[in-house]
């Protein structure tokens, strides 16, 4: 049986979601399950990881993110408790850190995986930009792997054992780097790569301004609000808004892209959400041959048309 460890993310001190998705895949095969958290304070967490053998509590004066003393912990905690396979979601942070520690821990990566299967070391992941799916297999002693949001049903924990913690110590040592400062956005949006509701606007917004239709259908519908890649140059949308190649790979059971033209870079950022609705005024726009379902139209005209008819549905 495999020792499975899991990296916990949490962002604010807040359980992320998406960490369920995690200890759903792990619980399913009946491994011994080991996951991993950096906090002050573990207990808080404690309902939500029922069901897995230990938790290692990494404590340290400073717990928050450094990429580099994060990867070298997990990378000794890996060899320590003997982790034969090690998993985190790709998230903005999974994405940094986990190429990182595949590099201390001298283990294979598989990246973005749609699944994961953990006896098997295999995993399928998009490749040539979304245009086929590839089976990976890892062969060496330690396996990586980081699991696209959204693609597993999370199943709730149950009423098991909690488990047993262990404390560790975040690694003390002068990081290669360090990062100083984070900006972050002004609006509280939902965090895009969680997100099961998207409502993105491409450059037809116009203006900046103009995202408040957006945001105002985006409440109706608990949705994150995102952007193109056209509509973030333009200075309508903040960088951390974006969708598409360059920007983050989201996974929503439902996209509303409004004024979105459907260039490649952008669809290679959506293309797994489950259902597709386009609002564009072209009705020969990429998009529609995309979506699952289109309205064609002047998107000032539609989005507050849209949101009262969901405003009524949805009570």
């Amino acid at each position: 049986m495999a020792n499975i460890g899991l990296y916990i993310e949490l962002k604010d001190g807040v359980f992320k979601k998406s960490n369920r998705e995690l200890l759903t895949l792990a619980r399913r095969g009946g491994h011994n399950v080991t996951a991993v958290l950096f906090c002050p304070d573990v207990q808080p967490y404690l309902e939500e990881l029922n069901g897995v053998r230990a938790v290692i509590h990494v404590e340290g004066a400073d717990l928050s993110y450094q990429p580099d003393l994060y990867a070298r912990t997990l990378a000794s905690l890996i060899e320590e408790f003997k982790l034969d396979v090690f998993c985190g979601m790709h998230s903005a942070q999974g994405k940094d850190l986990f190429p990182r520690l595949a590099a201390k821990a001298k283990a294979g990566l598989v990246n973005d995986c749609l699944s994961v299967d953990l006896d098997e070391r295999k995993a399928v992941k998009p490749v040539y930009s979304g245009k086929l799916l590839a089976t990976y297999r890892v062969e060496g002693a330690k396996a990586l792997f980081t699991l696209r949001p959204n693609v597993i049903a999370a199943e709730p924990a149950g009423a098991n054992a909690r488990p047993e913690i262990k404390k560790a110590a975040l690694d003390g040592g002068d990081p290669a780097a360090r990062i100083v400062d984070v900006i972050k956005s002004a609006a509280q949006m939902i965090d895009l790569n969680e997100a099961v509701i998207i409502v993105s606007g491409g450059r037809a917004m116009k203006a900046k301004e103009n995202f408040a239709l957006l945001e105002d259908l985006a409440r109706v519908l608990h949705a994150g609000v995102g952007a193109s890649r056209a509509a973030v140059d333009a200075g309508f949308a903040s960088s951390d808004m974006q969708v598409g190649q360059t920007g983050k790979v989201v996974n929503p059971k439902l996209y509303i892209a409004c004024g979105i033209s459907g260039a490649i870079q952008h669809f290679v950022g959506m293309k797994t959400s489950k259902v597709i609705v386009a609002v564009n005024k072209d009705p020969e726009a990429p998009i529609f041959k995309k979506a699952d379902y289109g309205i064609v139209g002047d998107l000032f005209t539609v989005v507050p048309l849209l949101k009262e008819e969901l405003k009524k549905t949805l009570g």
